[in-house]
């Protein structure tokens, strides 16, 4: 069994046929997922598909490209929709410089205010970072208490040990089976496996060799196998120990 933790189902690429995927999972050995959000709105839909599927869990948050479109009752939008029990994170959050769809400083009073809103709700948070290393060590820095995962690593191993000292997870997608994922093997072959999850990013980032296709949990296996490898252990292993690890990272029995 293996664990998905970071799957967008709400995502309109899955509107098609959404059900007929997600009724496959428990088959294929999908036991969990987790669906992110990127603003309230699509919290809401992921809510509604955990609420249909026993596997499927949700978090609620804004991601750094919905920042400037966050309102201003977004705070208390994501503590009622925290009090489902199948709210399990906040997320998606974080910095993306690279697109900088919402300006920069907007960005870090969401991602701070978001932040201090999941240690009042005890709950981890589902961090985005795209080139703001610097930023994101500050912020969480400033927010001693606060806990997590940092979804999609691909960055250095030097960063990788500050973040795993702070306590924080890191998340890996199929960017570890492309080509150059120099960065992102190094981390994957060197940190704890107790602090790493698996994750497919879907419906993005779809592990080589259906690099450019429509992803999803059914290819999260290629992940763990890719791993395993890095690691010189079978993938079984890999499975088990990355959904543990997910368990206890969302507070899953």
């Amino acid at each position: 069994m293996i664990f998905d933790t970071h799957a967008h189902y709400d995502d309109e690429k899955f509107d098609p046929d959404r059900r007929e995927l997600l009724e496959k999972m428990p088959d294929a050995g999908v036991e969990l997922i987790v669906d992110p959000a990127s603003d309230i709105a699509s919290a809401r839909k992921a809510q509604a598909i955990a609420g249909e599927y026993p596997f499927v869990y949700f978090a609620a948050g804004v991601h750094p490209h919905e920042a400037a479109e966050a309102g201003d009752t977004y705070l208390e939008d994501i503590r009622e929709l925290s009090r489902d029990p199948k709210c399990v994170a906040v997320g998606e959050i974080g910095l993306d410089y690279h697109y900088d769809f919402s300006p920069r400083d907007t960005q870090r009073r969401v991602y701070s205010e978001q932040l201090e809103l999941s240690k009042e709700l005890d709950l981890p948070v589902i961090i985005h970072e795209r080139e703001a290393v610097q930023d994101n060590l500050d912020i969480l820095r400033a927010n001693p208490g606060a806990r997590g995962v940092v979804h999609c690593y691909s960055g250095s191993w030097e960063t990788a040990k500050l973040l795993l000292e702070m306590g924080f997870y890191l998340g890996f997608t199929g960017v570890v089976t492309f080509k150059n994922a120099r960065k992102c093997v190094e981390v994957a072959e060197k940190m704890p496996l107790e602090r790493m999850v698996i994750e497919t990013d879907s419906p993005y980032m779809a592990p080589t060799p259906h690099r450019g296709e429509r992803n999803s949990s059914l290819l999260l296996h290629l992940i763990a196998e890719r791993i395993a490898e890095i690691r010189g252990m079978s993938p079984e292993d890999v499975a088990r120990i990355t959904l543990e690890n997910g368990k206890r990272l969302f507070s899953l029995s």
